[in-house]
């Protein structure tokens, strides 16, 4: 006979020491509907009400999931096979705590109950819809800014607003339901890795919806609150390791467990006309303007990941923690961050940047959370266009040096190529995967060939302070390597 399957039939099975809902989860109704519930989604907001609910704090804010895309299945059959309970472990290099996390109460996969996600969020107790549907997912042209209509599943839905099949047919549809019989709308919460996270949505949310009724669009853009925020809890793929251990450890066979570092982050912005959680009472930051925190952790934390990831693929690493104990590698994170990112911030109040530079690379060789490379490398279209070229056109507009910046810019390139550096195939995970690799394979030709994608960097490859660096980089990719360019890099006078 098998392991008992985690479920709140097995709860009183579990281990001695494993913290388990003190809450009776029967009495939670919910408030907050969540689209894209993954491993960082149940390490962060979901423990958040966790430990509200365990306060008796939010019993009316319990988290309804909802998937949207084909690969939300998964999770689907995860979370229902055990009434949406989960494991959740967190580890440093001297603690480690497990619990199971009992604040989503439901799971909706859109695709087989259209009609029912579109009921669930007219519901008036829905009160915040929030997102982690990644970068990528708020389908905006990264030169123009605006909403990108070229792709076949958002054209089709505007034919389809009684059964969606994407985020923005969902949200505006039950929008447009709930305006109609005059019910409040609820906030819009991103809590992806985007500067200004709530107003893109706004601005593309409303795009969206101009396209159904000039009248909803105008009605969403005055009446609809997007708060910003920032969020930040390294949170690594789940792996088949991680699914024993927490069987090990509780007992119990969970299907989807989730494993994340100590430390937690989050900065939101107070504008919830319907109604919040007391999020205050549970460690977040409520702010009144969360961009200079934004500008902090994007230009920090997710472009160094960018500068580490394909440094260290090429030079043979596959974990992050293994990567950043190179002192090559450390090294050019924080001189990325000192001499090149920490100019384009804005003052952040409470913080001490060189002591979160200092505490980010401690956080980055946390060997017990085995953060991999191929998680960095992946979706690089969606992440260096936001949160690195920024910086590196910042620097540039005041006539600075971009020549480490640069280099994170062309180790991506080489990477893209598809090949490391014995000849071994990269499997490059990128929804632009095929144009960027037929771009990178042309580069030994025209070494520009890359960066001259305007829909990824403008016009940065006729701007001569980028080029140079930038040439110079790629082409010691090519001829000596990553190892001996960037020990060559940082030999450089900056």
């Amino acid at each position: 006979m098998g392991t008992p399957r985690l479920s709140t039939a097995t709860l009183p099975q579990i281990s001695p020491g494993v913290t388990t809902p003190t809450f009776d989860r029967s009495l939670i109704t919910p408030g907050i509907v969540h689209f894209g519930v993954g491993g960082f989604h149940r390490a962060h907001q979901a423990l958040v009400l966790d430990d509200l609910m365990a306060d008796g704090l939010a019993n009316d804010w319990g988290i309804v999931g909802v998937g949207v895309r084909e690969p939300d299945r998964a999770m689907k059959d995860a979370l229902l096979g055990q009434d949406c309970l989960y494991t959740l472990t967190l580890k440093d290099m001297t603690v480690q705590s497990t619990r199971i996390i009992g604040s989503i109460i439901d799971f909706l996969y859109a695709p087989d109950a259209p009609a029912a996600v579109l009921d669930l969020l007219t519901d008036p107790a829905i009160r915040i819809v929030s997102l982690t549907i990644t970068e990528g997912g708020y389908n905006f042209d990264q030169v123009t800014g605006e909403f990108d209509w070229s792709t076949k599943d958002i054209a089709d839905e505007l034919d389809r607003l009684d059964a969606p099949g994407t985020v923005f047919g969902f949200i505006t549809e039950a929008l447009r339901r709930r305006r109609e019989a005059n019910i409040p709308a609820f906030t819009v919460l991103s809590c992806d890795n985007i500067q200004g996270n709530g107003d893109l949505a706004k601005k593309m949310f409303v795009s969206f919806a101009k396209r159904v009724s000039e009248e909803l669009s105008e009605w969403m853009n005055s009446a609809v609150a997007f708060p910003n925020t920032m969020v930040d809890r390294i949170t690594p793929v789940t792996t088949p390791d991680d699914i024993s251990s927490a069987e090990k450890i509780t007992g119990l066979s969970d299907h989807w467990p989730v494993v994340a570092e100590t430390f937690f982050q989050w900065v939101v912005e107070d504008h919830f006309p319907t109604g919040r959680p007391p999020f205050e009472k549970a460690g977040v930051q409520l702010v009144d303007d969360v961009e200079a925190y934004e500008l902090m952790k994007l230009r920090l934390l997710n472009a160094s990941h960018q500068g580490l990831t394909y440094f260290g693929y090429l030079m043979g690493y596959r974990l992050v923690h293994d990567a950043v104990n190179d002192p090559l590698i450390q090294t050019l994170l924080r001189r990325y961050m000192a001499d090149e990112a920490e100019a384009t911030l804005r003052p952040v109040p409470g913080i001490d940047l060189p002591d979160y530079q200092n505490t980010l690379i401690i956080r980055f060789t946390n060997a017990e959370v085995k953060d991999t490379i191929a998680r960095l490398c992946a979706e690089s279209s969606d992440r260096i266009p936001k949160w690195l070229v920024p910086v590196i056109r910042e620097r540039l507009a005041e006539g600075r040096d971009v020549s480490l910046s640069a280099a994170i810019v062309a180790s991506w390139a080489r990477y893209a190529e598809g090949v490391d550096e014995e000849g071994a195939a990269i499997d490059v995970v990128d929804n632009l995967k095929d144009e960027l690799v037929a771009l990178a394979k042309t580069q030994k030709d025209n070494p520009l060939a890359f960066v001259q994608n305007t829909k990824l960097f403008g016009d940065l490859a006729e701007l001569e302070g980028f080029t140079t660096p930038y040439l110079w980089a790629l082409d010691s990719l090519h001829n000596h390597g990553a190892r001996k360019t960037l020990d060559m890099l940082l030999a450089k006078d900056h």
